[in-house]
């Protein structure tokens, strides 16, 4: 699965610390975050991370274009709910494209924790199936409708 990861300044030692708490589960799967989010867990947890832009250069916008390209399966997003931010109408953009594609979204630790749990023991799988059905939609070869 494809998990994107975004902290806000916050809660970037908690994110690190969740991602090195769950590193056997994380290291199976293809990690993309944000800025200094991505390089912090790359280097904590020893974990390959693509790293994309920070949050407010641009990286929320990235991560919200793979999500609408369907190409991420899980947002875990820790974000400070109690700062106003400049960039607030691209975080509820980014939250919105989340619902939109039915992708599945933490963005506090306790809904993280449900979340990685559930992945791993297989309850995330639909995600792949989606995947596959809409692939087929978009080549014409579904045949069910």
């Amino acid at each position: 699965m494809n998990i994107a990861l975004v902290a806000h300044d916050i809660h970037k030692n908690l994110i690190v610390d969740f991602v090195i708490a769950y590193k056997h589960i994380f290291q199976k799967h293809n990690l993309f975050a944000t800025g200094t989010t991505g390089r912090r867990i790359s280097e904590a947890a020893k974990l390959e991370v693509t790293g994309l832009r920070s949050g407010p250069l641009g990286g929320d916008q990235q991560i919200g274009a793979m999500i609408a390209m369907d190409d991420i399966d899980l947002l875990i997003f820790f974000r400070d709910p109690l700062s106003a931010l400049g960039h607030e109408p691209d975080i509820s953009a980014l939250l919105r494209l989340c619902d939109v594609q039915r992708i599945p979204l933490a963005t506090n630790v306790a809904t993280a924790e449900m979340l990685i749990r559930a992945m791993e023991s297989g309850f995330l799988s639909w995600r792949e199936e989606i995947r596959k059905y809409d692939t087929l939609k978009l080549n014409g070869t579904d045949n069910s409708i």
